[in-house]
């Protein structure tokens, strides 16, 4: 048994921890409240404390304690944050960095808390803040580490099964915060790491299937497939992801292979599936590399790089602005680009969203993230950025169709806090929904949905249920429009049937002649239409 938390323990925590969200990815994907295909909070740990663990990689004998060890590690884990889950989590790792070399592990278990608390603007309470604040109070001061660690997980285990109090909406699904079960299987890893106890929770998000209602706080909205960035990233040239049926031992040879090609590496399943992710620059050995371990399918190769990025300053300019626009979509990316945007696709880490701020060149920069799960990782790329010279402003969107009704009053003859302001209030009066088909049983506003239904949600919240996808399109029209609008945008999906743009068309210029319909292409996935009206 380990008396403290030295060098070797942290770098055995973060690959405990690794394994753990590895084992339990999909279950805490599945802690999801609303009954949409893109909960994702499993997925954002896990490549959030991978990225941690690759910032372990390097040569760290030298460091002289674990707190250095442990800034190292959550400063990887801030630069590969991904959704709001992920962020917090390196904030509270930085917390505890800062404090565990001088003042134990419970005081820093308790800066941990409060580093956790202060990264979100509005805490709320049954959520991974009030996890890790029980973790603190339970840790006895007075105690050894790992006596200090029993407690904390003992601590963050009831606080976690008391989330459904404090959030109605947990009570509803019959199911614990996504995130604070998170912190539960990290503190677990920790306690690990100190005494080679292994005594893990079993996560369960079978549950969340077959619950009544729900909402995973890491819920994207618009789906968190990875898409095309449209510049260049520090790092490797592309991303690739598949699917493949082996054994273990074949995939303890492809994870050898695809560690010698590239890095972000992220290889969880079990056999005899498994899903494979890489970053590397040779995008045709790394298939080649699977191959040789099995079949992949469900291939997908995203380029990280442009050329349209080359050659961009070092040194930003003061005086030139620019906009960073997420983008979920080889359609909606297109349309950015078109109003002078700097697209950047699928779920990006803190790091990618800072790489795209920096290669603008641009001293003054708007980010918009296009769903409410991203908001955090773009203002932790916002903070970032300021330590490089660039003033960051994140403007509140959560769809598409707001960045384009934001970008759309862009002016530049305006002082940049202005055209800021223009863009967040022609955000607001953007109203968005987005229709999908439901992916389990749920009781909601709306009534219960069962897998297979089509739903329509207005700013989140599911409005509409039915069987035919331009019937509750049509709805969902009317239901926006009763209420007032001049101009409706429409993207349409990668799953979008032909003929919906028409008859949804036919249906407004019946109903609400005075109206103004625009219909794009977006091809984001998850959601075959996403609506907007001003």
């Amino acid at each position: 048994m380990l008396e403290v938390l030295d060098i070797a323990a942290v770098r055995r925590w973060s690959s405990l921890a690794v394994a753990g969200l590895s084992r339990h990815e999909q279950a805490l994907n599945q802690l999801n409240v609303y009954p949409v295909p893109d909960g994702d909070t499993g997925t954002n740990l896990l490549l959030t404390l991978s990225a941690a663990e690759q910032a372990l990689a390097g040569s760290l004998a030298d460091a002289p304690s674990a707190g250095v060890v442990l800034r190292t590690m959550a400063r990887g884990a801030l630069l590969g944050a991904r959704g709001n889950s992920g962020v917090i989590s390196a904030q509270w790792l930085a917390g505890l960095a800062d404090s565990v070399d001088g003042d134990g592990l419970a005081a820093a278990l308790d800066a941990a808390a409060k580093s956790a608390y202060a990264a979100v603007a509005h805490p709320v309470e049954g959520t991974i803040l009030t996890v890790a604040r029980a973790a603190a109070e339970a840790a006895d001061q007075g105690s050894d580490q790992p006596a200090a660690a029993r407690a904390a997980v003992l601590g963050a285990r009831e606080a976690l099964a008391r989330t459904p109090e404090q959030l109605p909406v947990l009570a509803a699904a019959g199911v614990v915060d996504a995130g604070g079960q998170g912190l539960v299987l990290l503190l677990e890893a920790l306690l690990e790491a100190l005494t080679g106890e292994h005594d893990e929770s079993e996560v369960d998000g079978a549950a969340a299937r077959d619950s009544e209602h729900g909402h995973d706080h890491d819920h994207a909205g618009h789906g968190h497939g990875t898409g095309r960035a449209a510049l260049t990233y520090r790092g490797p040239a592309y991303e690739v992801q598949f699917l493949i049926d082996t054994g273990a031992a074949e995939i303890a040879e492809l994870r050898g292979a695809l560690d010698r090609l590239g890095d972000s590496l992220v290889i969880v399943g079990g056999a005899p599936t498994w899903r494979v992710h890489v970053h590397v620059d040779d995008a045709g050995a790394a298939l080649e590399a699977g191959l040789a371990a099995g079949r992949p399918y469900q291939i997908q190769i995203t380029h990280l790089t442009s050329a349209t990025a080359e050659g961009a300053p070092r040194r930003p300019d003061p005086t030139a602005r620019a906009v960073v626009v997420t983008a979920a979509g080889d359609g909606i990316e297109e349309l950015l680009i078109a109003e002078g945007a700097v697209a950047i696709g699928g779920n990006p880490s803190t790091a990618e969203v800072l790489d795209a701020i920096l290669a603008t060149g641009a001293g003054r920069v708007a980010v918009l993230p296009t769903d409410s799960n991203l908001r955090a990782v773009c203002q932790a790329a916002a903070e970032e950025a300021f330590g490089e010279g660039v003033k960051v402003r994140v403007v509140p969107t959560r769809s598409p169709v707001q960045a384009l009704a934001a970008l759309a009053v862009r002016d530049h003859a305006r002082r940049f806090e202005d055209d800021v302001i223009a863009m967040a209030e022609a955000a607001g009066a953007c109203r968005s929904a987005e229709v999908t088909t439901a992916s389990r049983e749920a009781l909601t506003v709306a009534g219960r949905c069962r897998p297979g239904d089509v739903i329509a949600l207005v700013e989140g919240e599911v409005n509409l249920i039915g069987d035919d996808l331009v019937t509750v399109c049509c709805g969902l029209l009317d239901r926006m429009l009763a209420s007032g609008g001049e101009l409706v945008t429409l993207l349409t999906g990668e799953q979008a049937p032909d003929g919906l743009v028409e008859a949804l068309t036919a249906h407004v210029a019946t109903r609400w002649p005075f109206v103004e319909v625009h219909a794009y292409p977006g091809g984001q996935p998850h959601y075959p239409l996403l609506v907007g009206v001003e």
